[in-house]
């Protein structure tokens, strides 16, 4: 794939990510804790009725200067334990509240860095999910890992807790790139992880990088690449690097060392494409490559892929949000609601036995409409309006109002080869697949709120 230097240049703004609808800058102070637990009480009675757990750890041993996840540097085990006991009795808070006939399908654990935690502390948690909870017969349960604080013998019990997909935080295989941005380097190899956890019979393993780092040129990134394929991993994740150092001051320290300008990083993407294809790789949305026999690709091939805050999923193990530890966030079927950010008011609201809800959403009909369109668009690179409609139970021509459907601002992306439309459907082309975030900000009515701040496309 050749991306059109005229495209970079046209396309290179401030839109939003759209792994929410509305994104999480929309959340309101509004709704609180009451509020939350009206809309957990009212998804029973909402669609999907699988349950998805997210169990957000913060802790992180070091600072990666480029992040920008919500975690808190520590390598306090007495905090750690404190904050798993919180987690613990969070859990327990939110069970009565949920039919006890709905089963869970997918849980997710992110940071942070969820394996900053001594295993026994893991083993707890999933010990009572199992007790809190039914699982459907084959749920997706998945955790993020930094490399550099795995062994065997963790991993090991990793599995022997029900844990049956492992994404491995690499960034890069550079060491000249890892310690420019303060990320601790593996001891044991990447690939004799990836090798024991394919001895575990149906686990999964995902391998994450980040793309427009200081030090890495189209080249070097390639060489990752390479490298990373030859590893053979269920799918890979290569996420744009996000700058935006007025919201994360640690990222000023990459400027020292020099970042990847959007050219540079167009064509980390296209030389990642066409590898990533060239091994028979299925491209799923803006940054996931999957085997071609894997369920996101199959579900792309259906269109019946989905995506949630923890990434790209299918309708079958997705499910209704719900959200453990802080700034976590419980994605529902008509609402938003996110825990506090700081960890210290997060372990003395859950002391005091209330739930740590700090803003979120409500959204109206006409946002699930546009979130239905929005989500459609980014995950399927299609939409039939007619299909779309009868998901929503309103009419065709009210779902397109609702997106403010205007042919003539449309006619640009199609005379540029990213976007097929009629009447009655849109589909992204392969070369828009690369702009679709702002191909679906243009069914976007609140972008024309002032004063969010966004990353840039590319």
């Amino acid at each position: 794939m050749n991306i059109p230097e005229k495209l970079i240049q046209k396309y290179n703004v401030a839109v939003p990510r759209y792994t929410s609808y509305p994104p999480a800058n929309f959340f309101t102070e509004t709704f609180g804790e009451a509020r939350f637990r009206e809309a957990v009480i009212r998804s029973n009675h909402d669609q999907p009725q699988n349950i998805s757990l997210y169990l957000h750890i913060p802790f992180c041993p070091q600072l990666c200067y480029y992040c920008g996840c919500n975690m808190h540097i520590s390598r306090d085990k007495s905090l750690h334990r404190r904050y798993v006991e919180a987690i613990q009795q969070e859990i327990r808070m939110l069970r009565p509240l949920l039919d006890p006939s709905r089963k869970v399908s997918q849980v997710h654990w992110g940071g942070g860095t969820p394996n900053a935690l001594e295993i026994e502390q893991v083993e707890a948690i999933m010990q009572l999910l199992y007790h809190e909870f039914d699982f459907t017969a084959q749920p997706e349960i998945a955790i993020e890992c930094n490399p550099a604080y795995l062994d065997l013998a963790y991993l090991d019990r990793l599995h022997a807790a029900g844990f049956n997909r492992f994404s491995l935080g690499i960034q890069d295989f550079s060491e000249q790139v890892l310690q420019t941005v303060n990320r601790a380097i593996p001891g044991i190899p990447v690939a004799e992880l990836v090798a024991r956890i394919k001895t575990y019979g149906q686990a999964k393993v995902n391998l994450d990088f980040i793309y427009g780092l200081p030090h890495q040129t189209p080249e070097s990134f390639a060489h990752t690449i390479e490298q990373a394929i030859r590893l053979a991993p269920d799918r890979l994740v290569t996420f744009s690097y996000a700058h935006i150092p007025q919201l994360k001051k640690a990222q000023q320290q990459l400027e020292k060392a020099g970042i990847a300008g959007p050219e540079a990083k167009v064509k980390m993407f296209e030389n990642t494409y066409r590898l990533m294809s060239e091994a028979g790789y299925t491209a799923i949305g803006l940054d996931h490559f999957a085997r071609q026999d894997d369920e996101l690709s199959l579900a792309l091939t259906n269109r019946k892929l989905h995506r949630n805050f923890q990434g790209y999923c299918t309708r079958e193990t997705t499910g209704q949000v719900y959200a453990f530890g802080n700034t976590g966030i419980s994605q529902l079927e008509n609402s938003y609601a996110q825990n506090v950010r700081e960890v210290k008011t997060y372990l003395e609201r859950i002391a005091q036995g209330k739930f740590t809800t700090e803003k979120g959403y409500l959204l109206s009909p006409q946002e699930r409409a546009v979130r239905h369109v929005i989500n459609e668009l980014m995950c399927n690179h299609y939409l039939s309006w007619a299909e779309a409609a009868a998901t929503l139970g309103i009419s065709a021509e009210e779902l397109r109002q609702t997106v403010r459907y205007a042919p003539a601002e449309l006619e640009d992306f199609s005379a540029e080869g990213l976007l097929l439309f009629s009447d009655s459907e849109l589909t992204v082309t392969p070369l828009g697949r690369f702009f679709v975030r702002n191909i679906a900000a243009s069914f976007d009515p609140n972008l024309q709120q002032t004063g969010k701040t966004f990353s840039k496309a590319l």
